[in-house]
């Protein structure tokens, strides 16, 4: 009896995961429910007289007495997770002429659970969408590491070379820094959560199977996630400001607002996090908060985010509108019109985070199927090269950035230092008269 018990909660515990949303425990304890509810009516209700097939609970299904030479059935356990596919089910049993329940060839009780099956299709189709996820991982694992290197090489150019330092390329290393913290973090917490044991990912209550520190850990590395996916939107909110400010304002002094760019990019993140660390530590504190099942605590953290996309959208389009004004005040010829409109916004796209405006639209809940997984993978996708393109067109091919890096090269080559160069071309040294 211990070793069939034993066997059927292990089935139960590589079963459940794969066919419902229901939790192991869960499905364990509606079991125990279940067959206490058996024995009990087995024990208290009066036994018929002659011969009969024993009632008795096979620690699947529980049976009445039957009569010799019939089939039995009962309803399909209302334990089973994919219960609702099979409410309409029945589990059948024969008894056979002498009162005992028939034997298949392999000497065990036949007994037929065809109808309580789960769904085999939907399983594969689950087991399926599990391996594009899989993928989508590897894919955006690849985005991530190779955005941070190229936003690495970016910063430390743009750190490394003094005429490069102005207010502008300020504001893109700290959208590369926001951008480097994202991936970093994003990675991290995969990879805390890799290290999950099946039962960690199937527990709604993380801590009966890890420790206190490791669940500390992974709760720390989600906030700082959420915190540098936030400072990342707000950084991209700071560059379109920026570029609205340059252009519509008559009289623009770009230190004057720095202060306040700071204050943007790195604190209004601090203003929605907190709010959800509270709420989520009183009202969900379950797994590594890596789950949202109450939508009306991922909107503390969602709205101030899509409100930061509303923004730079509405900021986006007046750029291209004043762009337009501009190139046609310059009378240039229709191609070149339209090379260099098209030109600018496409550059504009990845620098303010266009994009998120169609996912922000297309949202988990509103699409279904293949239309949901398309639109995962352009999301994945972007996000995580995104870092990518915005080192490539604002560091990498920027003509200033490639004249620094050109006559630092030559310098070395001709063995000068920039004191060197300082003696002779006479620059920045003063005239003694």
């Amino acid at each position: 009896m211990k070793a069939s018990c034993t066997f059927f909660i292990l089935f139960l515990l590589h079963r459940t995961p794969c066919v419902s949303g229901r939790t192991v425990k869960d499905t364990v304890e509606a079991w125990t429910r279940y067959r206490d509810e058996c024995l009990l009516r087995i024990s208290t209700e009066s036994r018929p007289k002659g011969v009969f097939c024993g009632r008795l609970f096979d620690m699947y299904a529980c049976w009445p007495d039957g009569k010799p030479n019939s089939t039995v059935k009962v309803p399909c356990p209302w334990y089973l997770p994919w219960y609702k596919q099979v409410r309409h089910g029945f589990v059948l049993r024969k008894c056979g002429p002498d009162g005992q329940w028939t034997n298949s060839n392999s000497s065990r009780t036949w007994m037929d659970h065809s109808q309580c099956d789960a769904d085999h299709s939907q399983e594969e189709a689950q087991e399926k969408q599990m391996t594009i996820l899989v993928y989508f991982r590897v894919m955006y694992t690849v985005g991530y590491c190779v955005s941070l290197a190229s936003l690495s090489l970016a910063l430390i150019i743009l750190l490394f070379f003094r005429k490069l330092h102005c207010t502008r390329n300020y504001i893109h290393t700290n959208l590369f820094a926001s951008f480097i913290l994202r991936a970093v973090s994003i990675l991290t917490r995969d990879a805390l959560l890799s290290k999950d044991t099946p039962e960690f990912r199937d527990s709604r209550d993380v801590a009966e199977v890890l420790s206190d520190e490791a669940v500390s850990s992974c709760r720390v590395a989600q906030v700082l996630m959420q915190y540098c996916v936030g400072a990342n939107y707000y950084w991209l909110l700071v560059e379109g400001l920026y570029l609205h400010n340059l252009l519509v304002l008559m009289v623009f002094s770009e230190n004057r607002y720095f202060c306040g760019y700071l204050i943007i990019g790195w604190g209004a993140p601090v203003l929605f996090v907190v709010p959800w660390i509270i709420v989520r530590y009183l009202f969900e504190n379950t797994r590594c908060w890596e789950i949202n099942e109450k939508m009306a605590h991922w909107w503390i953290i969602r709205a101030p985010i899509l409100l930061a996309i509303l923004v730079n959208f509405v900021i986006f389009i007046r750029i291209i509108l004043i762009l337009v004004s501009k190139l046609k005040a310059h009378q240039m010829r229709y191609t070149d019109y339209k090379f260099r409109l098209a030109k600018s916004t496409l550059a504009l796209i990845p620098l303010l985070g266009i994009h998120e405006v169609v996912f922000a639209v297309l949202t988990e809940e509103h699409t279904d199927g293949i239309l949901r997984t398309v639109n995962l993978f352009f999301q994945l996708f972007l996000n995580s090269f995104q870092g990518l393109f915005v080192a490539v067109l604002y560091c990498f091919i920027n003509k200033e950035v490639q004249a620094e890096i050109k006559k630092k090269w030559q310098r070395w080559k001709m063995g000068m230092t920039d004191l060197d160069d300082l003696r002779n071309t006479g620059s920045n040294t003063p005239q003694v008269k």
